[in-house]
């Protein structure tokens, strides 16, 4: 393992030809993250591996400064080849003895299997059950906060136009094109717009009810992005007004839906619809070969909190990719089992405060 002391466009190019290349492990995703107060450690083994590791000093209930590291969607390898993937993961132990670090996170896409649990399309992949066996024999843990979701959904890009259709449910493509006989129409976001999306997101977030950051946090992302050419959203309006809108990334390949917004007003024209179809088209133009939907359930039943937006997402083609989710290294396990008895409580407390938040800067607005 090495510290990477190349550019910028060097680490991207870098772990963009590398297995699951993710937005979270690129040079850019490191920057935003040290504007929020973590420090970016890439490491490399060269031409086999690499991980942008975050470092953050915390402190808890009047203890002492706490360090930690976490490697979102990290490390990047081939999970098939089970030596490297130990030395790695080895490595990053290592790294949190060095640097002092409480515990360290990771939460790589290691593949456990394709497909819907007990159907037939269900695959298990062997290497990732060797890798989730060996973390559990050298310490890791399964972390109770998993800050990515553990499963996603993935849409195959390669195919042509008519064959993404086709692989729809019947009742998708259908509201593809009553949003289009509706009068739907999906243009290409700007800069200008990103105020009026961030309203909008708040708006979904306090009908849905998730908890959501402040404003200048998403502003920083999506311009930060949008600048790179990295990013885009695109708007659905109806009648020249903005109804719902997505914002998609791109990088090394591969496209993100990880921001969705709507209004109330004209949700009987399925927006969205048409939405995810022009991002798929559009990703495609671009170059992608997959497009990421960004979560499933933990459990693949009704009673899941996803389960509704995986619907959604099932009927649009894409298969489900299983993952272990995030797992913890705890290189100080006295330290580490206090964080996780005094974080959840934190956590929650902010949460509350968010929405609250959020909930007056919208009632402000609309005054």
């Amino acid at each position: 393992m090495e510290r990477f002391t190349g550019t910028p466009q060097e680490w991207n190019a870098l772990v963009a030809q590398l297995p699951g290349a993710h937005l979270l492990q690129s040079w850019e995703w490191g920057q935003l993250k040290a504007r929020l107060g973590w420090q970016p450690l890439p490491v490399v083994w060269p031409g086999q591996a690499a991980a942008l590791v975050l470092r953050r000093t915390v402190r808890l209930a009047g203890l002492l400064p706490l360090s930690m590291l976490y490697a979102p969607r990290g490390p990047l390898l081939d999970w098939q080849d089970t030596a490297l993937a130990q030395r790695v993961l080895t490595d990053l132990q290592t790294l949190a003895r060095q640097t002092g670090a409480i515990f360290i996170k990771m939460d790589a896409e290691i593949p456990l299997g394709r497909g819907v649990p007990q159907t037939p399309e269900a695959e298990e992949i062997a290497a990732g059950k060797a890798a989730v066996d060996w973390l559990q024999a050298q310490g890791w843990r399964f972390s109770g906060e998993q800050v990515q979701f553990r499963n996603t959904v993935l849409i195959d890009l390669t195919r042509s136009e008519d064959e993404m259709l086709a692989a729809m449910k019947q009742k998708t493509r259908y509201n593809v094109r009553l949003a289009e006989r509706k009068g739907v129409q999906v243009r290409r976001g700007t800069p200008a717009d990103l105020e009026m999306l961030y309203d909008m997101y708040a708006e979904t977030s306090l009908r849905d009810g998730f908890v959501i950051r402040e404003r200048g946090y998403y502003l920083d992302i999506w311009r930060t992005f949008m600048e790179k050419d990295m990013a885009d959203p695109l708007i659905a309006e109806m009648e020249g007004e903005a109804i719902a809108a997505v914002m998609l990334f791109r990088f090394g390949g591969r496209a993100w839906y990880f921001y969705g917004m709507s209004r109330d007003l004209h949700r009987e024209t399925m927006p969205n619809y048409l939405l995810q179809w022009e991002a798929m088209r559009r990703c495609k133009a671009a170059g992608c070969t997959v497009y990421d939907l960004w979560g499933a359930p933990d459990e693949f039943n009704e009673q899941d909190s996803m389960w509704g937006v995986f619907r959604f997402k099932e009927g649009l083609g894409g298969s489900v990719l299983r993952t272990p989710g995030a797992w913890d290294f705890p290189a100080n396990p006295l330290l580490y089992r206090m964080y996780t008895e005094i974080w959840p409580r934190l956590v929650d407390r902010m949460r509350r405060r968010g929405k609250a938040r959020t909930r007056q800067e919208m009632e402000a607005r609309n005054v």
